[in-house]
């Protein structure tokens, strides 16, 4: 048919809703719409010719000019036929693709207008020769991997006349969106429409590979699984006729959970998950629950116990070959040993070991275990958020098991082990729960003779435990649970104290594990003092075992080399590397580098507007320089060095009480509208908190308005009121020790705190001037250097 021909006829346009028909592919289609049974009609009535063209959006009822693509199909009508339903069957097939300049309305339908038809490609292109059978090859491909395209459209495919004919066969077969389909029929040549069709395939083919190997695995799971059930029940036919009953698994559970002194409850509860476990399929989930649930049952001890060693002086012994100091923890370590060699039973006591890192909270409660002849079980709750890590999980969930308690309880297999708790003060909190809150059943001894793990859900009796806790800064520990333990403080060592564990301790376990026999090392009196003062600055001695450990190995490092050199020489002694190693102090610049820390930078002199104070911090006791500086300005008052709310406060009381008492101090009761305050405590990136700096605060603020210097040699702290009281503080002992350790002469404390004072180290009190105060006005008679220590201030003078 010319062009000429069409266009004089303008055919009728037949709407098509999800459907593309190309050139050359005959198609049945089903006409309902009114407008679309008008087309066909007057198609029918013109020659069987009519315009086929794709709505853009197939829910449109009625599609207007707007709602067509404009490039179409010229088809021709071979069959219609009306049905019943007033609807019209229709075989048409493919003529040409043409393009529609503009749709002109008909009587109740639409007509195209200028219609182009495509022009014909140029024969014996041989580049489109082979991208075509490119395309064919990957049709062909593409077919085989299909379930829905039957093989027989490839063979009619490549029968195809012309190159033309096999790009639109291929087309009207891809099972792709109808938007990809029109941007094929809208190809604008045929090579183009053989480039597009190459795109499309590897898309395709890539997809169904996928699918494919997809549903191959999912076959293959499905096809394994019922092959082992298969194998499984077979198996167990062949034990039967063998008469092998006995080994049947299920069988060897019950047995065991027979032969198991489990508790009544127990005992009922796990033969009735085994006997859920005979009924159910291996390979349903709920069996891998019921047979770990059982598994943890005769894993867990109900009986077993070891027996105490209930021997005091054994105890003593064994604390003390471990540890140096600590008496107040060893006493109550024996006080129970010997209570329980007078008892049969004693419910276990719960103690907490409280004190700055390196002192020997962890590895006391080995020694503990080893005095009392009992298994020891370490369990950390550092960062521990969920209460399910105490208490276990719910057997509902996958992969639950029990809580920490459990598995402890689980690795002692004994059911009086030393159970220590580290880090207790630790302890995170968040949406899953409070672990602390869990540790309280635990460590309640009225309650934890029937803990109850969500896991196991019966209950378990921990009351013959021994339960230690160690946390490194009590007010962390939240009070309920703290309420449930026994706190035992443990303060920072003294310096000779540390000088005596590391000759006795430390020394000698760093030359072993480093292959040196301790006998062939000698250490100058002077190289233990050297390394503490000037390498270390601790309140444990963590810091100092790890220099000792350097020195050791350097030393090993210089006996394997003059091993070395004494078997090169053939003259040499065979016990020329057995002489004694002699470690002075000159050595330890070669041995641990250059010095860390310099001697304290305390100095004993009168200074105007510097108090010493005293702190206490998770890693012991330390020593506060509080500094103020006064400046022209109208009363304001400057805090810098990282401080808290509460040491804000506080210095804010203390200045209240300066100018509530300016007149008796000999200060210009107008001096705060012309003069500021700043006041400074050093180590600026240090955070610092607390009430206890009080009346070193007032001290300074006072000196600095005087003009009166403060005695370099004494220390103090204390809270202070607005009134000049001063109230008691806690961590006395640390901040003693940390006194101690910088050589102050004087501690000025609160007069409540004196009792506290015959808990202190010997050293301690025999080192150190107590002076208890109750007013501001003691404490600026005994620090400002005015005036000398008053006789009415009560003090305890060196014993």
């Amino acid at each position: 048919m010319a062009s000429s021909e069409l266009e004089s006829k303008r055919p009728a346009v037949l709407p098509l809703r999800d459907v593309v028909v190309f050139p050359y592919v005959a198609m049945p289609l089903l006409v309902g719409r009114a407008a679309s049974l008008a087309a066909i009609e007057a198609a029918a009535a013109e020659g069987g010719n009519v315009f086929l063209v794709t709505q853009r959006n197939a829910d449109t009822e009625e599609p207007a000019a707007a709602d067509l693509h404009r490039v179409g199909t010229v088809g021709r009508i071979i069959q219609a036929t009306r049905q019943a339903s007033g609807t019209a069957r229709i075989l048409i097939e493919g003529v040409s693709r043409s393009r529609v300049t503009r749709y002109v309305p008909a009587s109740g339908f639409l007509r195209a207008a200028l219609i182009e038809e495509a022009e014909p490609e140029p024969a014996g292109a041989e580049a489109l020769h082979v991208l075509s059978r490119r395309v064919l090859a990957l049709f062909e491909e593409y077919v085989s991997l299909h379930r829905r395209i039957p093989n027989e459209v490839v063979s009619l495919v490549q029968g195809a006349d012309s190159i033309a004919r096999q790009g639109y066969g291929i087309a009207a077969h891809l099972a792709v969106r109808v938007e990809v389909r029109q941007s094929l029929l809208e190809a604008p040549t045929i090579p183009k429409l053989f480039e597009s069709l190459s795109q499309v395939l590897v898309s395709e083919t890539e997809l169904l590979r996928l699918e494919r190997k997809l549903d191959e695995e999912v076959r293959g799971s499905l096809f394994q699984n019922q092959r082992e059930f298969y194998l499984q029940e077979q198996l167990k036919a062949i034990h039967r006729e063998l008469g092998q009953d006995e080994s049947d698994d299920v069988l060897d559970l019950e047995r065991q959970v027979e032969a198991r002194k489990l508790p009544e409850v127990v005992r009922a509860r796990t033969l009735r998950e085994v006997r859920k476990l005979r009924r159910m399929s291996p390979l349903s989930p709920e069996s891998t629950v019921a047979r770990n649930f059982v598994d943890w049952i005769l894993a867990l001890p109900w009986t077993e116990r070891t027996d105490d060693v209930l021997d005091v002086a054994h105890a003593r012994r064994v604390l003390d070959e471990d540890h140096y100091g600590l008496e107040e923890v060893k006493d109550r370590i024996l006080d129970y040993i010997g209570v329980l060699s007078l008892v049969e039973r004693m419910e276990g006591p719960i103690l907490c070991l409280v004190g700055p890192p390196g002192v020997g909270k962890t590895s006391l409660g080995r020694s503990v275990a080893r005095a009392l002849g009992r298994k020891f079980v370490r369990m950390s709750l550092g960062g521990v958020r969920d209460e399910a890590e105490i208490r276990g999980h719910r057997r509902t969930y996958i992969g639950s098991m029990p809580g920490r308690v459990i598995q402890a309880m689980r690795r002692a297999e004994v059911m009086n082990p030393v159970i220590l708790l580290d880090e207790v003060d630790k302890l995170g909190q968040d949406y899953r729960g409070d672990p602390a809150a869990a540790l309280l059943e635990v460590l309640d001894p009225e309650q934890n003779r029937a803990f109850n793990d969500h896991y196991l859900e019966v209950d378990y009796d921990l009351s013959q435990v021994l339960f230690l806790t160690t946390a490194n800064y009590l007010p962390q520990i939240p009070e309920p649970l703290r309420d449930r333990m026994e706190i035992i403080r443990l303060a920072g060592y003294l310096d000779q104290e540390k000088f005596a564990i590391a000759r006795q301790f430390l020394a000698p376990k760093q030359l072993r594990l480093n292959g040196l026999d301790p006998a062939d090392v000698e250490w100058d009196s002077d190289v233990i003092p050297a390394i503490v003062d000037s390498y270390t600055r601790e309140a444990g001695v963590r810091e100092l075992e790890r220099r000792i450990g350097r020195v050791s190995r350097k030393l090993a490092r210089r006996r394997a080399e003059k091993i070395d050199a004494a078997r090169s020489s053939a003259t040499a002694s065979d016990d020329s590397h057995r002489s004694k190693t002699v470690v002075q102090s000159a050595d330890l610049k070669d041995l641990l580098g250059a010095v860390v820390y310099d001697p304290p930078a305390l100095t004993f002199e009168h200074k105007i507007g510097v108090a010493t104070g005293l702190a206490y911090t998770s890693v012991g006791g330390d020593v506060l320089e509080i500094e103020v500086s006064v400046v022209g300005g109208r009363g304001k008052l400057q805090l810098t060095g990282t401080l808290g709310s509460v040491m804000k406060e506080s210095a804010n009381a203390a200045l209240s009480y300066a100018r509530a008492r300016a007149g008796m101090l000999g200060i210009d009761r107008d001096f705060y509208r012309n003069r500021d305050l700043h006041l400074h405590i050093p180590a600026g990136a240090t955070p610092k908190d607390g009430p206890s700096a009080g009346i070193a605060i007032a001290t300074a603020i006072v000196s600095a308005l005087t003009g009166i210097p403060v005695r370099g040699d004494v220390a103090m702290t204390g809270e202070i009121t607005l009134r000049g009281r001063v109230l008691p503080i806690g961590g006395l002992k640390e901040k003693a020790v940390a006194a101690h350790r910088h050589s102050i002469r004087h501690v000025l404390i609160p007069h409540q705190n004196f009792r506290e004072l015959e808990e202190l180290p010997e050293e301690v009190r025999t080192g150190l001037t107590f002076h208890a105060v109750k007013t501001m006005e003691d404490v600026l008679a005994l620090a400002l250097a005015h005036t000398d220590f008053a006789a009415d201030v009560p003090a305890v003078a060196p014993n």
